[in-house]
């Protein structure tokens, strides 16, 4: 997965866990898309501290996630909640209703992880 797509998902999940000030560097950085120079004019220090504080964040937000496993979690419920739209789907346009239990045991994983 691409690294700024990976970080924009664990800033989505634990971006509220940064301070005020990195968490504002780091979604200029991230989700703005401005340089490390742009953001050093900005917020007045140098594009050093910016790039300092950007790896900073990266860690931080990675060692959430190694900890809490939100994002995992989240990818898994959505994958499952996929597979039961797809198999209700099928279940319907071909009248089978065996499936049903496949369904029933995929609702009760999601409420496991929950």
């Amino acid at each position: 997965m691409d690294e700024i797509l990976q970080l924009s998902i664990l800033f989505d999940f634990y971006g509220d866990l940064l301070n005020d000030h990195k968490r504002q560097i780091f979604e200029d950085y991230v989700l703005n898309d401005l340089s490390l120079s742009e953001i050093a004019v900005e917020k007045g220090i140098s594009r050093q501290g910016v790039y300092d504080i950007v790896k900073r964040c990266s860690q931080e937000l990675k060692d959430y996630e190694s900890k809490l496993a939100l994002v995992k979690k989240f990818k898994s419920i959505k994958e499952k909640l996929n597979k039961i739209k797809e198999i209700s789907v099928h279940s319907k346009l071909n009248n089978n209703f065996t499936e049903i239990e496949e369904i029933e045991t995929l609702a009760d994983d999601i409420l496991k992880e929950l």
